[in-house]
């Protein structure tokens, strides 16, 4: 398994989502995790940035560095439904435009999430008057069930990320029931569900442009 340098997150390491799902989908014996899986689910906690262009292999549950330090963790778990409650493309479009990551990002490189990125997923969760986020997501080409578990990583964050307090992710499970059809434009729904000192729990939701429920995730963000 290799995370390539244009899916970073944090300069210099692998997006949260993005490598999670790679973790999760590079297990040929977990079908939890891929679509069609609803009953099951994988969760991934992150034990240091994933390293990019760096060959990384799975001993057990374990994802470790060419040195063999841990990197990740995967085992599968039940499956659950953690949904945030969609919203329609007009909503999510005008919720988008007031993204604070615009002006202020703590890593405006991201591949999900940041606007200097034109190359990126270009997911910008801004606020609903209810404390949920919401974005449009447009579908590339080359979407997989890794492309959803990235679209399912920032929305997430965003509900709990304030002005000079950035969050990275520290754990993440997901479950993919269908892939989005590429080219579409999807909507993504983030939630704060929970914060105790340095640690948020947060839900997001992927819905098709019918409002359709394709993907699901709930995640521990951790405040740097």
């Amino acid at each position: 398994m290799i995370i390539g340098a244009r899916y970073n997150g944090p300069p210099g390491s692998g997006n949260g989502g993005w490598s999670a799902g790679t973790f999760a989908a590079g297990d040929p014996g977990l079908r939890a995790g891929r679509p069609g899986a609803a009953d099951a689910a994988v969760e991934v906690t992150l034990r240091r940035p994933p390293p990019l262009e760096t060959p990384l292999t799975r001993h057990g549950t374990e994802v470790r560095d060419p040195d063999g330090q841990l990197v990740a963790e995967v085992r599968p778990v039940p499956g659950f439904r953690t949904v945030v409650q969609p919203v329609d493309l007009a909503t999510a479009r005008a919720a988008a435009a007031g993204y604070a990551g615009l002006v202020d990002h703590p890593f405006p490189g991201c591949f999900v999430c940041g606007p200097e990125r034109a190359d990126g997923l270009r997911i910008f969760p801004g606020p609903l008057p209810d404390g949920r986020t919401a974005a449009p997501f447009r579908v590339p080409d080359d979407v997989d069930a890794v492309t959803v578990w990235a679209a399912l990583d920032c929305p997430g964050g965003w509900s709990v990320i304030a002005p000079g307090r950035p969050y990275v992710l520290g754990r993440i499970a997901a479950v993919v029931e269908a892939l989005p059809q590429p080219g579409a434009e999807c909507v993504v729904t983030g939630l704060t569900a929970g914060a105790e000192g340095r640690k948020a729990e947060v839900h997001s939701s992927l819905y098709a442009p019918d409002g359709t429920l394709l993907a699901w995730a709930r995640a521990t963000w951790i405040a740097v």
